[in-house]
């Protein structure tokens, strides 16, 4: 509130605005198989050692920790990962150490063949605590060379170095399933090596997303369910130069709808052509959301997997590490395109591309890439699934489409303060106050064209936009406009947030009308 005087005249006070930050927009999510790791949990991970350390490395069997690698040599911070896996029997490795009332059973902590690579040991005379019930255990990993040393542990039920929980809380590498036997391990140490342990089934639609409960239980895709945000999304092809069913690109494609994000998929192994994919883009059954982009033709590079010859892989881990790198050094609003945007770490294209046939498959919404001398390759265009051919629109450009998603989203969250505010003038003044701040931050790191704020964006919350049925329902009704780098016209969205007293959801989301025009 402004300061209040007894003197006579003009006095000028100041009113804080309350701020609305920019959420993330750089979140990359990836969904695929892997070596080792949590199943169905999300990991966030910062660097591809990081990826390593919990998923494993690069692996025979499955192409994400190739596509993560890809991820972060191209300039992208953060990942988020989610293993699927395919169960069958015999697939998480076992360690028996002993036998008889003082055996212990140990359990990779993760299925895959991975585990069959684990030892361990008991060493009951090693502890020094003179206690008989406690002894010291080693796990080693033979595939990493980690090791873990759980000293002074002990089978007594009431020990605060149960074996049990301790291995629960400090191992990466094992579990200890069912319930102790309670007597101590035999005197002379014990060694064992594991057995079993497999990498499951083939992948398939039902570990990501058809499968039954998948969406209720968070698991598969649907894991993602519990981050937030998430901003580009991967599903990488079940195998080299393999590919991803049909089913899974269209219900990701759904849930990029639904989180506000954009997925980046791969085109089919078999359109291994510019005819092929032109045929095959223009088909009425290809997707065409707004909330997808993809990229042609397949990269080459070395694959330390495979004798480090040099392998075809899908672009799209490679192109969400250009497009991170390019919201983090110039915005969101920057096309992640041209000769900035360089494709790091690869050894050349699947197919070099003429320029009539660019510019032919990016009319139809496909994005290329390019080898340009002296340059290197780039990605040569960015173009959503809704910017090609009859599936023209306003969102045709993934940089106005993903400007408009971090603007949306930011305001959203930006505005949960309204809930429980009297719904009127003073909350609308308030509403806007904040929105037109956010905004002209963006105006002035160059989000928008224009040379003054007027010519870039607009906010309206009024009575106009709010109606008295709004009021007794507790909405407030906004609508605002920017000014795009390109196209040059006003891109219009419409929110809608609750206020008022009634214990309702703080927002509704009204049906966007995108349009072009003021």
């Amino acid at each position: 509130m402004a300061p209040q005087s007894k003197k006579p005249g003009t006095h000028i006070g100041e009113q804080a605005v309350r701020t609305i930050d920019g959420v993330p927009t750089a979140i990359t999510a990836f969904v695929g198989r892997t070596q080792r790791g949590p199943v169905d949990e999300p990991i966030i991970v910062t660097s591809f050692v990081e990826f390593e350390s919990i998923f494993g490395g690069l692996w025979a069997h499955g192409v994400t920790a190739h596509s993560v690698g890809d991820f972060f040599d191209a300039g992208g911070s953060t990942a988020v990962i989610v293993r699927v896996h395919q169960p069958a029997a015999g697939d998480t490795a076992s360690i028996a150490l002993g036998t008889g009332p003082g055996a212990l059973t140990l359990e990779a902590a993760s299925p895959g063949a991975w585990g069959s690579q684990l030892s361990a040991a008991v060493d009951a005379g090693a502890s020094h605590r003179g206690d008989p019930s406690m002894f010291n255990m080693t796990v080693v990993d033979g595939i990493t060379g980690r090791i873990e040393l759980f000293r002074d542990v002990s089978v007594a039920t009431g020990s605060p170095r149960r074996v049990d929980a301790v291995v629960e809380q400090e191992s990466v590498l094992v579990r200890m399933p069912g319930a102790l036997l309670g007597a101590a391990p035999a005197s002379d140490p014990v060694r064992a090596t594991a057995t079993g342990g497999n990498d499951g089934g083939p992948a398939s639609a039902a570990i990501y997303t058809t499968g039954a409960n998948l969406r209720t239980a968070h698991r598969g895709l649907y894991a993602l369910d519990r981050v937030d945000p998430i901003n580009l999304i991967v599903i990488p092809p079940y195998t080299a130069g393999g590919d991803v069913e049909e089913r899974v690109v269209i219900d990701s494609i759904a849930y990029a709808e639904e989180r506000r994000a954009v997925m980046i998929m791969d085109l089919p192994s078999t359109w291994d052509t510019p005819a092929a994919v032109i045929k095959g883009v223009s088909g009425p059954s290809f997707p065409a959301s707004s909330h997808a982009t993809t990229y042609y033709p397949r990269i080459h590079k070395r694959d330390p997997v495979g004798g480090d010859r040099v392998a075809t892989f899908a672009p799209s881990g490679a192109v969400a590490g250009v497009i991170a790198r390019t919201d983090t050094l110039f915005g969101v609003w920057k096309a992640p395109a041209g000769v900035a945007a360089t494709l790091d770490g690869i050894t050349d294209l699947a197919v070099q591309l003429s320029d009539d046939e660019i510019g032919e498959l990016s009319g139809l919404g496909v994005n290329c890439l390019k080898t340009v001398p002296s340059v290197g390759h780039v990605i040569w265009g960015a173009r959503t699934r809704a910017g090609g051919g009859q599936h023209d629109s306003e969102w045709k450009y993934l940089q106005v489409r993903r400007t408009e998603l971090f603007i949306e989203d930011s305001v959203q969250r930006g505005l949960k303060w309204v809930a429980f505010e009297p719904n009127g003038e003073p909350l609308w003044s308030e509403i806007r106050g904040s929105v037109v701040s956010f905004l002209d931050d963006l105006f002035q790191q160059g989000a928008f064209s224009g040379t003054r704020a007027s010519e870039a964006y607009f906010v309206r919350c009024d009575s106009e936009t709010t109606t008295r049925q709004d009021i007794s329902l507790g909405v407030v009704n906004i609508t605002l406009g920017f000014a795009p780098l390109k196209p040059a016209e006003f891109v219009t969205v419409k929110l809608q947030v609750q206020a008022g007293r009634r214990r309702i959801p703080w927002w509704r989301r009204l049906v966007r009308i995108p349009r072009i025009g003021s």
